[in-house]
């Protein structure tokens, strides 16, 4: 948003006033506006003023946190944000949207509960990343660090599930210099934190006509299937070092292999998977990199079926590495849960699965960065999507 350029006139006894006045006090020189006339200097965006943008958003997003707990402390009060007033505060319009949010999380709480998941705290920590200031704009770049507890509905759930998300806030200065929040959007490649509400990114990938293409069924959602067992050890593959990687690796990633998020075309996801597969037994399969029957990837070098939602799922059934489960919660330490949200015939994420309990499956992923949410949990939030469930 281009900065709003002011016609002024200078009161030089004025300006030289307020100078002095500001150098006494230790504080930046805000503007100083009267009746019909301003001056000439901008807000100024000081250390003070980034510790403030940070509490804000810190309080935007715990209150979101907050609407997902299973406690009663939070109802009824005023939300954390709603209570900054002064020199940074929330615009009544991303007051009204954060209210409605709290509210679609109240009801995605509720969802939950009715599924026989609860949490019964949470804990989340923001911290700032940049901020640019362009006259009376500040976009301010935060990380996003949030965990919740499991309540101990059938007594085998993990201990926490966790996030991390990126998110960028837009202030803009009024008149008597108090910064205003007035754009929040989350800047991640997907959105796909239990606590946020934006659609999650689709890909549109080209109908592909060959038989190594072959089209996966769709999982069915319901609880309570037919038990697949599956032998975790033992075998060709080592499932438990697929989950220690993926768990080692969920937030603080791996140097030797490229990093997608940014890039575009879904994040990371299918990489990461890919990696934790490998870290359990999958060997490369060479060839050129748009080949789908070929498999292998490097810090220098990956096939599309390495790093694509789509192209993987052609590979693991071409190569008979994956066979196809007729129910998500059939799933396994080291099987795949891959994602169509808007059920277009091209699959939008990939993630593994790192613990079970209870017969219910917990994955990690990246895009967003994310450790042991429930299949449940995934399931509450987009009960409209297609899921595919990979045995490997």
């Amino acid at each position: 948003m281009k900065s709003r350029k002011l016609k002024h006139t200078r009161r030089r006894a004025t300006i030289l006033t307020a100078a002095a006045t500001s150098a006494v006090a230790g504080v930046a020189l805000l503007p100083n506006w009267n009746a019909g006339a301003s001056t000439a200097a901008e807000p100024q965006v000081d250390a003070k003023t980034k510790a403030a943008f940070q509490s804000l958003a810190d309080a935007v997003f715990t209150d979101r946190t907050n609407a997902l707990v299973d406690q009663g402390r939070h109802r009824g009060k005023k939300a954390l944000a709603g209570r900054f007033s002064g020199k940074v505060e929330l615009s009544s319009g991303i007051g009204r949207t954060e209210d409605a949010a709290r509210k679609q999380l109240d009801d995605r709480r509720n969802r939950l509960a009715s599924n026989g998941e609860k949490y019964s705290a949470g804990s989340t920590q923001v911290t700032l990343d940049r901020t640019q200031v362009k006259g009376r704009t500040a976009v301010v770049v935060v990380t996003e660090n949030t965990t919740l507890t499991y309540a101990k509905v059938t007594g085998g759930e993990p201990g926490t599930t966790g996030f991390q998300a990126h998110h960028e806030l837009t202030f803009r200065a009024d008149k008597q210099g108090t910064w205003k929040v007035t754009k929040i959007r989350e800047t991640g490649d997907s959105y796909l934190a239990v606590n946020q509400l934006a659609q999650p990114k689709t890909t549109t990938v080209a109908a592909k006509t060959t038989t190594t293409t072959p089209a996966a069924p769709r999982a069915a959602i319901t609880k309570r299937p037919a038990a697949v067992p599956k032998k975790l050890t033992g075998g060709e593959y080592d499932y438990q070092a697929m989950a220690a990687y993926a768990e080692k690796y969920w937030t603080n990633y791996n140097p030797a292999y490229p990093n997608f998020n940014g890039a575009g075309a879904g994040g990371d996801c299918t990489n990461f998977v890919s990696q934790a597969l490998k870290a359990g037994g999958w060997k490369h399969v060479p060839g050129y990199v748009y080949d789908y029957t070929r498999w292998f990837g490097t810090a220098d070098i990956q096939s599309h079926s390495f790093i694509g939602v789509n192209e993987w799922s052609w590979f693991a059934q071409n190569s008979k590495r994956t066979t196809s489960l007729a129910n998500v919660y059939q799933m396994d330490i080291g099987d795949v849960l891959q994602v169509d949200f808007d059920k277009d015939g091209s699959k939008d994420h990939t993630m593994i699965v790192t613990s079970r309990r209870n017969g219910v499956p917990y994955l990690t992923y990246h895009s967003t960065n994310t450790l042991r949410r429930s299949v449940t949990s995934i399931i509450s939030s987009y009960p409209n999507a297609a899921y595919y469930a990979y045995r490997t």
